[in-house]
């Protein structure tokens, strides 16, 4: 009879981690719709953003500290963007070992010389990085309980403003992009120094390519002024993708909680049956010889 108890023990406890599941899954999916409406509404504003800075810098010749491409890269700082809570499947340890393959591919040299400096974003980037013993020189625990782009910005405009004073010589955003649900891209995006490239690609549509804009005031006033917000939009779009992963992965990952509770459960009430109709099996045995030895005698 007491392994009967322990297993009613365990299918009460398995129903009440059940409610829970459900309950957190129903939360994130409320969470997921309205971090995807911040997201959709701002994805068309940092793609303009993007093709307005590309047609500038494509345009202009005049020396500006944001636009200096150095030759030698002696010092890196990188933005890590992970999540303040657990329980959301493998939506941070996944981004984690993509930054760390980064970094031993592409900076291990300047990782060892102490020249890679990170900037996490989340409690558990902050605990991964820091356990791992890789040079954390600014955390922002809770980020993601208030979030908001004053706060973004002024982690970018700290990077750029070190990026412009020759502190750094490159600047790194590592996140989460959010695809569907169940699905997310682990990118480690440059950001500085802007890669021009990239930017003439962007821009080569032909409607545009033969229009000859006048600006009002000059083009390179105008350049100043927005690409500062292009960088800081670039952070506050990989947050909210980031955020948006981060509640699709919990959903994902609290419903298969559920389901695999269901099947515990069902497993255990199979054991919990079966172990009944041994003991019942069992007392009818004794039942019987009992009655047979009396009639004996």
């Amino acid at each position: 009879m007491a392994n009967l108890r322990d297993i009613r023990n365990r299918i009460s406890s398995i129903k009440n981690t059940q409610q829970i599941t459900k309950a957190m899954k129903m939360v994130a999916a409320a969470r997921l719709r309205k971090a995807q409406q911040r997201m959709a509404a701002t994805r068309p504003y940092a793609q303009k953003m993007r093709d307005v800075v590309s047609r500038l810098v494509s345009g202009n010749s005049a020396e500006y500290k944001l636009l200096r491409q150095p030759e030698d890269i002696q010092r890196v700082v990188m933005i890590v963007v992970g999540s303040d809570r657990g329980l959301c499947g493998g939506f941070n340890n996944n981004l984690f070992r993509v930054v760390e393959n980064y970094i031993a591919e592409n900076l291990f040299k300047l990782n060892q010389d102490g020249k890679l400096d990170l900037v996490t974003i989340g409690r558990k980037a902050d605990g991964y990085f820091k356990k791992r013993n890789y040079n954390v020189v600014e955390s922002h625990i809770g980020f993601f309980d208030n979030l908001n782009y004053e706060d973004t910005s002024a982690i970018m405009t700290a990077a750029t403003d070190a990026f412009a004073s020759g502190t750094y010589d490159k600047v790194l955003i590592a996140f989460n992009e959010f695809k569907t649900v169940i699905t997310q891209n682990r990118l480690v995006v440059d950001v500085l120094p802007l890669n021009t490239e990239a930017f003439d690609e962007n821009n080569d549509s032909s409607a545009d390519e033969f229009i000859d804009y006048i600006y009002e005031p000059d083009a390179e006033t105008i350049l100043k002024r927005i690409l500062p917000v292009h960088l800081n939009m670039q952070l506050w779009k990989a947050v909210l993708e980031s955020n948006a992963s981060e509640q699709g992965a919990r959903m994902a990952a609290m419903d298969n909680a559920t389901e695999n509770a269901k099947e515990l459960e069902q497993d255990l009430r199979l054991k919990y049956n079966q172990a009944r109709q041994s003991a019942i099996t069992t007392e009818i045995s004794e039942i019987v010889s009992g009655a047979a030895a009396l009639e004996d005698q």
